[in-house]
């Protein structure tokens, strides 16, 4: 049985290990639909309850997936969330008419009655003024009508968590490759978040393939030195009987103070694979031997979205 934490001061305990549906909307390769589909059945069942998608991932395709599963399951096994304001690669729209729609389709697509989480989607490509002021007051009302449960935000920058966390008021929040061996930068948002009673979620525990012995995606952004110390951490694993992505996986999990973390496939055996790991013992001598080899890419990030939107580099 995976453990649960509950997630800021909602009422929603989740499994510390959840399912990211973002690679069944092929953003990371072709996909089969069929193994694409099994892959959702096997998170379901073998105990993840928290389903996290977007109506960016696949353009709709991820949703129009879920929703040729999600009815064979009872609505109250699971929880369910997704994101509204981005849509294609270089389109937002945040505003208060989209948001109502965007809200509308996602349940349609899915073939749900409500939302447990909705995300306001990678808003440091625009003012985040409008975030605060426009759509999640929007989205509130589409709480009052019971459309949805909770809101929160996510995308990339710590400085973005920050912003916002500070001028609105929000439910939860989902930062991804920021608590992973490679980078902690998230641990900033933990005091803040505990004083605005924000519940925390972690995503891509592997840093988008950077953590794994799998070929990174065209559009990572990893540079040179990254990636070639990434591959000497991955080696050393290898050279001491385990995998870089087994510990990456289990060292995200292992802070109690995100409710869960929440890796993505489509491969239904990957998606089994990682229920175990997250079942097991994690070596503490390999992460501290790991953590060293990463030592000169820590905090690594690079810049995504508006230039004013992000952290300070603290190394390039």
């Amino acid at each position: 049985m995976l453990p649960r934490r509950r997630l800021g001061q909602t009422d929603m305990e989740l499994t510390t290990l959840s399912f990211g549906a973002s690679s069944i909307g092929q953003e990371f390769r072709s996909v089969d639909l069929g193994e694409s589909l099994e892959a959702v059945r096997v998170a379901l069942d073998s105990g993840m309850n928290f389903i996290d998608t977007a109506a960016f991932y696949g353009r709709g395709m991820s949703e129009m997936m879920l929703g040729r599963v999600l009815p064979d399951y009872p609505r109250d096994q699971y929880y369910l969330g997704t994101k509204l304001g981005r849509y294609t690669g270089q389109h937002f729209d945040f505003s208060a008419k989209r948001v109502v729609e965007s809200i509308d389709t996602s349940l349609e697509r899915m073939k749900v009655d409500h939302l447990d989480i909705v995300l306001c989607h990678d808003l440091e490509f625009v003012e985040m003024s409008q975030i605060v002021e426009e759509t999640i007051p929007a989205i509130r009302k589409e709480i009052e009508k019971g459309k949805v449960r909770y809101v929160g935000v996510s995308g990339y920058p710590m400085k973005m968590f920050k912003y916002v966390m500070e001028r609105a008021d929000i439910d939860c929040l989902l930062t991804y490759n920021h608590y992973t061996l490679q980078n902690d930068m998230a641990l900033d948002l933990v005091p803040i978040a505990k004083e605005k009673g924000v519940g925390l979620m972690n995503g891509a525990p592997f840093s988008a393939r950077l953590l794994t012995n799998a070929e990174l995606p065209p559009w990572h952004k990893a540079t040179p030195q990254v990636r070639e110390v990434a591959a000497a951490a991955a080696k050393h694993c290898a050279d001491r009987g385990s995998d870089i992505a087994k510990l990456a996986l289990q060292f995200s999990i292992a802070n109690e103070e995100f409710a869960t973390c929440i890796p993505g496939s489509a491969n239904p055996k990957r998606v089994a694979q990682w229920v175990e790991w997250a079942q097991e013992p994690m070596d503490e001598t390999l992460v501290a031997e790991v953590q060293e080899i990463l030592k000169p890419i820590h905090n690594w990030f690079y810049i995504e979205g508006r230039p004013e939107n992000n952290d300070e580099p603290v190394n390039t």
